[in-house]
């Protein structure tokens, strides 16, 4: 998008440059008006670019915030991805005590420079490589121990799943592994009010919840939940 809007700006600035040479009392409202949907590509773009940088770091961080953190859990990421909720989780760990897993099936459909690889050089880039594991599997059907973990988190993954159906397994396998009195976190993108609602039949406490927001460019919305 970005290249897109520099291009458009370009071509209109130039329409309009040519027109002032040749023709300096030519119209020049097509020319002015490509050059300033150009610059609203380069502004859309540039908002993108933050977002995917910075917004959904400053985002994580916020979320992270909301759980009750004593430095020595272990935590399971589901659909960890390159890791942004996984290193973020890894970082509120001691060093020595805490250990952070993420399970995903790394599919590039959905992001791009998806990969374990990805993930662990992430997590080595941020000085958390010694806490973190991954491991290839698939979400519905984690290959983990029933109660086995105190934080179970899930960011901007469980909507790429297009079924109903397959939301519902990812959730289970959530609510499944956790201890109880442990903590679910899940921040999406879509059917948030769904997730809320399958946890509170399940009995889950919901502790927090955020509703959906923009907030640093970045959309979506989270809950905490407690396992009882």
């Amino acid at each position: 998008m970005f290249t897109r809007g520099v291009v458009l700006f370009l071509l209109g600035f130039g329409m309009w440059f040519m027109n002032q040479v040749e023709n300096p009392r030519g119209g020049m409202a097509l020319f002015i008006a490509l050059a300033l949907i150009g610059a609203g590509f380069i502004g859309v773009g540039a908002a993108m670019v933050w977002a995917s940088r910075s917004g959904k770091i400053a985002m994580r961080e916020r979320i992270l915030d909301s759980i009750e953190w004593r430095g020595d859990e272990k935590i399971l990421d589901v659909g960890c991805g390159r890791g942004l909720m996984l290193v973020g989780a890894a970082k509120r760990l001691k060093t020595g005590v805490g250990k952070a897993g993420g399970v995903d099936n790394w599919s590039a459909e959905h992001l791009s420079g998806n990969s374990a690889e990805s993930a662990m050089a992430n997590a080595k880039a941020e000085g958390v490589a010694d806490r973190v594991k991954v491991e290839n599997s698939d979400p519905r059907r984690v290959p983990y121990p029933a109660s086995s973990y105190d934080v179970v988190m899930s960011g901007l993954f469980i909507h790429n799943f297009a079924e109903e159906g397959d939301r519902a397994k990812v959730l289970d396998e959530m609510l499944r592994v956790v201890k109880p009195g442990g903590q679910i976190l899940i921040w999406d993108l879509f059917a948030y009010g769904d997730y809320i609602r399958h946890f509170e039949k399940a009995g889950v406490q919901i502790v927090k919840k955020s509703g959906m927001s923009l907030l640093w460019c970045v959309p979506g919305a989270w809950f905490l939940a407690r396992k009882k």
